[in-house]
């Protein structure tokens, strides 16, 4: 007898002595509507109302409503921010303000488009330490959400656990992603799951003003008129690599020349189809690293490809953002049928690299 009492006594203080961390995991929680994406979003008035006309407008209901997604979902107050910030600016240049229903549909829809993401992702589908690039339904434009776990002192399940939500600007550098996070994740309905954004998220990640506010270049002669292109050094991978000198004439801010040593000077050329007169041009930066970028250059144009006349030169000049298109003016009033762009200096180290380059006719 004795020795069962020693027993029960050793383990109730064997129990009472062990050491409560006071720290517990968040047990990650589901909501289920039963019903589509589309019908979730439109049963909550008040809350999604900017979103479902959004959507409407841009004709991707068909897709949140029947296929399978998932749905990064932005609330009013996200577009209502997004418009007072447009507005603001436009005020301020004496223009008309700007609602949903009117500004310009291919903006709108492409900056749409990034919160629909191809695939059914829960939050714990996210949890790699790394998260997970995940992709938009209709372009494929690659975005990125990370599951960040919730502690909580002194009771289970007592913290949210919450997704990162990254415009990666197609950058592989961290700090050129624009992010925003959840205020709840996990709503799981018939095709996909919704993740609700935290209402301090401005529609656009920081794109909604720019995009609502630039002026788009003259028209571009490399389009317009046609050449042949040509530059004084290419790619190590040859003319047909991923990096070549032939996307820089493309007109596509995505892709772009590399150069993995940059010589003291660099010209790219092109010889039009037809001599045409040019007063502008434009250079676009390219995706990562601004140390790449150019920032010395001239800007000739010549009848014969052999005798140059200058048309333009730059010093010093700064991209300030990733694929950023910058529009330079000049007075000329010769058409010439050659135009070429020597690139004098980069703004650091040995590479370089760029987006686009065009030559363009702005009528006076």
């Amino acid at each position: 007898m004795k020795f069962r009492i020693l027993f029960i006594l050793c383990c109730v203080m064997a129990f009472s002595c062990s050491k409560d961390t006071g720290f517990y995991t968040h047990e990650i929680q589901k909501i289920r509507y039963d019903g589509d994406i589309y019908a979730y979003l439109k049963s909550k008035p008040g809350v999604y109302d900017s979103l479902v006309k959004v959507i409407d407008r841009v004709g991707l209901q068909n897709i949140v409503a029947d296929s399978t997604i998932t749905l990064f979902a932005p609330t009013n107050e996200s577009f209502r921010l997004a418009i007072e910030n447009l507005n603001n600016i436009r005020r301020l240049s004496e223009q008309p303000i700007e609602y949903l229903g009117n500004v310009k549909y291919e903006q709108l829809d492409t900056m749409m488009s990034q919160y629909v993401i191809r695939g059914s992702y829960a939050g714990d589908s996210l949890a790699n330490q790394d998260g997970a690039f995940i992709y938009d339904f209709r372009n494929g434009y690659r975005m990125h959400g990370k599951l960040i776990e919730s502690f909580s002192s002194g009771y289970v399940e007592g913290g949210p656990s919450l997704i990162e939500f990254s415009d990666t600007k197609l950058s592989p550098f961290l700090k050129n992603w624009v992010s925003t996070t959840t205020a709840s994740i996990n709503i799981e309905a018939n095709n996909g799951i919704v993740h609700v954004l935290s209402s301090e998220h401005v529609f656009g990640f920081n794109d909604f003003v720019k995009r609502f506010t630039l002026i788009p270049p003259p028209p571009n002669l490399f389009e317009t008129v046609g050449g042949i292109f040509t530059t004084s050094h290419e790619h190590d991978g040859g003319p047909n690599a991923v990096e070549a000198s032939k996307y820089v004439f493309d007109g596509n801010s995505q892709t772009k020349f590399l150069l993995g040593s940059f010589p003291n000077s660099l010209w790219l050329q092109v010889e039009l189809d037809e001599p045409s007169v040019s007063n502008a041009y434009t250079l676009t930066s390219a995706n990562d690293s601004p140390d790449r970028d150019p920032i010395d250059w001239r800007l000739e144009g010549s009848h014969d490809g052999e005798s140059w006349t200058q048309l333009d030169a730059r010093s010093s000049e700064e991209f300030t953002d990733r694929f950023l298109q910058r529009v330079f003016r000049f007075r000329n009033t010769v058409a010439y049928s050659h135009y070429r762009l020597t690139i004098t200096r980069i703004k650091s180290g040995t590479m370089f690299q760029l987006a686009d380059w065009s030559v363009n006719y702005e009528e006076q």
